[in-house]
C-alpha cells in the first residue's frame, strides 16, 4: 500500500508539473463519462472507485474533475453503442468504457478517437490496433486460478460446467478460454455443459438449474462474470446439492461473499472493481492532460475464501 501511494504521488507530481508547463492557462473542469456493460452491482463498485479518484484529482490539482455514470439497461451492443455516441456528442474530456464486444463496439470507439475524445477501457484488454489504455485484472490468470481450484476440489476427476457470461465480451471470453485449457490438462475432468447468462443473475440461475438437472453427475462449476457464480450458487442451493456440487466463483458481489460464508461456494477469484474505476479515471486524466499513458494497468486479483473473509 505504501509503495502504491508513493507511486501515485510521484505520478501526480510529474503529471501536474508537466501539465502546468503545457496548459498553464487551462483550468477548465474535466468531465469524464463512465460506460459499463450493463446496470449491475459490480459496476456500482467501479463507479464508487471512479468517483473517489475524481475527488482525489480535484483536490490534488485544484481543477474540477467529475465522472458521469451512464449504464445500459441491458447487455446489448447496440444500446451501449448508442450511449457511447450520445456521450461523444457532448464532447467530454474522455470516455471510460467496458466494451461488450470489441468488434461490435469498434466503430464507436474509432468515432471517439476521430472526434478527439480520449478513450480508456476498463475490465477489458486494450483493443487491438488502437492507442488505448486497458485497466483491469489478468483475466486469463483469473479464470485459470478458478479452474485450478475447482479441479483440486473435485479430486481431479468429474464432470464440470462453465457459465460463460457475455460470450462476446473480451474479458469473459478470455476467462472461458483459459478455464477450458485448464480442464483439458486433466484426462479425468470432462466439460459437459456451458451456459450463457449475459451478465444476469436470474438467467444464470435458470440455466444452471437446467444444466444440473440434465447432468446428475455434475461435480463442479466455474464462471466468467460476476453474475454467473451468484446464479449458479442459487441453483446449487435450490437443488439441495450444497457440498456435493462444488463451485469456485468470480468477483466480490455481496451475494457471492454470502455464498462463500454459507459454504455453497468454496472461494472466488476476485478482480478489484473499485480499483479498476479509480485507475481508469487516473489514466483518463493523464490522457486529457496531454500525457502518455501505459498500454495496460493490472489491478490484481484477490482470492476470497471463508477464512480470508
Amino acid at each position: 500500500m505504501k509503495k502504491a501511494c508513493f507511486l501515485l504521488s510521484a505520478l501526480l507530481a510529474t503529471s501536474v508539473c508537466t501539465m502546468h508547463v503545457a496548459h498553464a492557462d487551462d483550468h477548465a473542469p474535466l468531465r469524464f463519462v463512465l460506460i459499463p456493460k450493463v446496470v449491475h452491482p459490480w459496476f456500482d463498485k467501479v463507479n464508487n472507485g471512479a468517483q473517489a479518484a475524481a475527488q482525489m484529482l480535484s483536490k490534488a490539482t485544484g481543477r474540477q474533475v467529475t465522472v458521469e455514470y451512464r449504464a445500459p439497461q441491458s447487455a446489448d451492443v447496440s444500446v451501449q453503442n448508442d450511449i457511447i455516441e450520445r456521450a461523444i456528442a457532448t464532447h467530454p474530456s474522455g470516455i471510460l468504457l467496458d466494451p461488450l464486444d470489441e468488434k461490435g463496439n469498434r466503430s464507436t470507439m474509432e468515432e471517439a478517437a476521430s472526434e478527439g475524445v480520449g478513450l480508456t477501457v476498463f475490465d477489458s484488454p486494450a483493443p487491438e490496433g488502437m492507442d488505448v489504455t486497458g485497466v483491469g485484472a489478468d483475466f486469463c490468470e483469473q479464470g485459470t486460478i478458478a479452474a485450478e481450484r475447482l479441479v483440486a476440489l473435485i479430486g481431479k476427476k468429474g464432470d464440470v460446467a462453465i457459465m460463460m457470461g457475455v460470450p462476446t465480451a473480451p474479458n469473459h471470453a478470455l476467462r472461458a478460454a483459459c478455464e477450458k485449457k485448464v480442464f483439458e490438462k486433466y484426462p479425468d475432468v470432462k466439460l459437459v455443459a456451458t451456459g450463457i447468462d449475459n451478465d444476469s443473475i436470474e438467467t444464470a440461475q435458470k440455466q444452471a438449474s437446467a444444466i444440473i438437472q440434465a447432468h446428475p453427475n455434475l461435480a463442479g462449476w466455474v464462471t466468467c462474470d460476476a453474475s454467473g457464480p451468484v446464479g449458479v450458487g442459487q441453483a446449487i442451493r435450490e437443488s439441495g446439492q450444497t457440498g456435493k456440487i462444488k463451485e469456485v466463483g468470480l468477483d466480490n458481489l455481496n451475494d457471492m461473499i454470502q455464498l462463500i460464508k454459507d459454504g455453497v461456494a468454496e472461494s472466488s477469484a476476485s478482480s478489484r472493481p473499485e480499483m479498476q474505476g479509480y485507475w481508469a479515471v487516473v489514466v483518463a486524466w493523464q490522457k486529457a492532460s496531454g500525457q502518455k499513458t501505459p498500454k495496460y494497468v493490472d489491478t490484481g486479483i484477490d482470492i476470497l475464501t471463508k477464512s480470508s473473509l
